[in-house]
């Protein structure tokens, strides 16, 4: 028996089925983060933490004439969204139905996967997690708020990783609201705007629920560190007669190795705030 508890659950293997595929479909198109950072693990639920390879030195210890050290982990972070499948569209599930109805598994997977997104481009102090954002030293780059530029900010973005050091290719991060404006914007002479901006950056532009503005990063590899305990996996809770309330779970934490290796794009109206 594992933690999650799935053989307790009233549902079919067909149901199981349905569900598992489901939720991976409607993680797959959220999950932006982790798209653009390196990947590890899973490395399994009794992960706790993720050994930094730094130490702080002890002082006053209770022998004298020994030196100790204690070492820097990062703990994993348990996050959990849980959702309510009703049994009668299970039953129809079993029956052949291909419309079941599984909107409040698609709320539970958009609201853990904008908690990963805003994890690793924002941070969250109380997860010990700083975010990609946070971190970079370099000023944003600015932009204007009908997209019309977007292209010359997302080079400006670019070249000031290159001065840094910072090689390519890049990607480009960005809130649902910017992904769909950058989508249905032409240049002068019918050229799609996503386009131009995908050949400035020689890499992908990804759509990133939770995330505001955008971020120009590398993706060169060893910059970002995404560590992933238990990946994403749906659990049973309890049933009762009319519905079964299930959960999406995962343990994860991340940490930067180059925090120069971003730079953020934000309307002019943020940062003159």
């Amino acid at each position: 028996m594992d933690h999650l508890l799935r053989e307790h659950a009233p549902i079919s293997d067909l149901a199981w089925k349905l569900i598992d595929d489901e939720a991976r479909e409607r993680l797959v198109d959220s999950l932006g983060a982790r798209r653009l950072v390196d990947f590890n693990g899973p490395m399994g639920w009794q992960r706790s933490s993720v050994n930094l390879g730094r130490v702080d030195r002890l002082d006053n210890g209770p022998v004298p004439g020994v030196t100790t050290r204690r070492r820097r982990v990062l703990p994993m972070l348990e996050a959990r969204a849980e959702f309510t499948v009703s049994r009668e569209e299970l039953f129809d599930a079993d029956r052949g139905a291909v419309d079941v109805d599984f909107d409040d598994l698609a709320e539970a997977a958009l609201r853990v996967a904008r908690l990963e997104n805003i994890a690793v481009f924002n941070g969250w102090d109380a997860a010990g997690i700083v975010g990609i954002i946070p971190s970079s030293p370099h000023r944003p780059v600015p932009r204007v708020a009908d997209f019309a530029d977007y292209p010359q900010r997302v080079a400006q973005a670019v070249e000031a990783l290159l001065n840094h050091g910072i090689g390519g290719p890049y990607a480009l991060a960005v809130s649902p609201d910017d992904h769909t404006a950058i989508v249905e914007t032409t240049e002068h002479g019918g050229y799609p705007l996503f386009e131009h901006v995908r050949a400035i950056l020689d890499g992908p532009m990804v759509r990133v629920p939770g995330l505001v503005g955008g971020v120009v990063l590398s993706q060169r590899g060893g910059d970002f560190l995404f560590e992933s305990g238990q990946d994403l996996s749906v659990g049973y809770r309890h049933h009762d007669a009319d519905s079964v309330r299930l959960y999406i779970e995962q343990t994860f934490t991340f940490h930067i190795a180059t925090p120069e290796a971003a730079i953020a794009l934000v309307s002019s109206q943020s940062l003159e705030r």
